[in-house]
């Protein structure tokens, strides 16, 4: 029998999971070829067929599901050794970050930064998006660690609390700095609507003036940062991002007598198969978030 690759297995892994060679692939980043390429040659050291293509995707077969349990068992050997004796500067791997715009705009670049010092051979890629979709890509497997407006109620789920995020009211300049603001009149910018914040902002906003009132959702936390500098509206809308702009006096801080729920983001990642890479990396997003 030729000898067993550790790359193999788990690739083996990922398409028994994923049922598919293409989903594998890309959460391994490689071509699909190269994933059946080492499927192939897993099934030719062990002279068996591992898998069986039907209309639900890829199945294993009797011999494949036979050799799921030790291939995790495989997996998990390997990240003990990761964690334990290998030299994190060698670490070679990829990981698929998904954040949420709140955060991009604001400690992404000293986490991104974090985790090139202690993992300096790190590949990462990026995608921002609103925090529904990221939960949505985790749990398919098409991220690796989703920082988001959470925790994510799921068994198969870990999650990090961060540290909440204050909201406030900001305006444009101009006008007396005591001049009450009728948010019953005037449009307001603030997250997507199918968000969390954008649901319980309107929610408080319906019971304190009805239904009438006028809501600026965006997905973009800069555009609506610019409708309001424009005088456009006002906005319910990140305190730490905000603030550098009333510094600058393109923004105004207001109190209307109440201010919305702060937000509470999660560092969350699949816990099953565990990576102690995507643990350390959860933990990091906590460590600089504090900061």
């Amino acid at each position: 029998m030729s000898q067993l690759k550790l790359e193999h297995l788990r690739t083996f892994l990922a398409v028994a999971r994923f049922k598919s060679v293409s989903r594998a692939a890309e959460a391994l980043n490689l071509t699909q070829p190269a994933a059946t390429s080492r499927i192939k040659a897993l099934e030719e050291a062990m002279g068996t067929a591992l898998f069986e293509r039907s209309a639900a995707g890829m199945r294993l077969t009797k011999r494949g599901d036979m050799l799921l349990h030790y291939a995790d068992q495989f997996q998990h050997l390997s990240e003990l050794v990761e964690q334990n004796v290998v030299d994190t500067s060698g670490v070679d791997r990829l990981m698929r970050l998904g954040v949420s715009e709140t955060i991009a705009q604001s400690w992404l670049p000293d986490f991104i930064g974090s985790l090139r010092k202690a993992y300096p051979l790190l590949k990462i890629e990026i995608s921002v998006d609103i925090s529904v979709n990221l939960r949505e890509q985790l749990l398919g497997r098409e991220i690796d660690l989703a920082i988001l407006l959470g925790p994510i109620s799921d068994y198969t789920i870990d999650n990090v609390i961060l540290p909440d995020v204050d909201l406030a009211w900001f305006r444009a300049p101009g006008g007396a700095p005591d001049d009450p603001v009728d948010l019953a009149t005037i449009p307001i910018a603030t997250y997507a609507r199918n968000t969390r914040p954008f649901r319980e902002l309107r929610a408080e906003l319906f019971e304190r003036f009805g239904p009438e009132i006028s809501m600026f959702p965006s997905s973009s936390l800069s555009s609506c940062f610019r409708l309001v500098e424009a005088g456009l509206g006002v906005g319910a809308l990140p305190l730490s991002l905000g603030a550098p702009l009333v510094e600058e006096g393109k923004l105004v801080q207001f109190d209307p007598g109440w201010t919305p729920k702060p937000l509470r983001f999660s560092a969350s990642y699949l816990g099953e198969p565990r990576s102690h890479l995507i643990e350390t990396a959860a933990k990091i997003a906590g460590e600089v978030a504090s900061r």
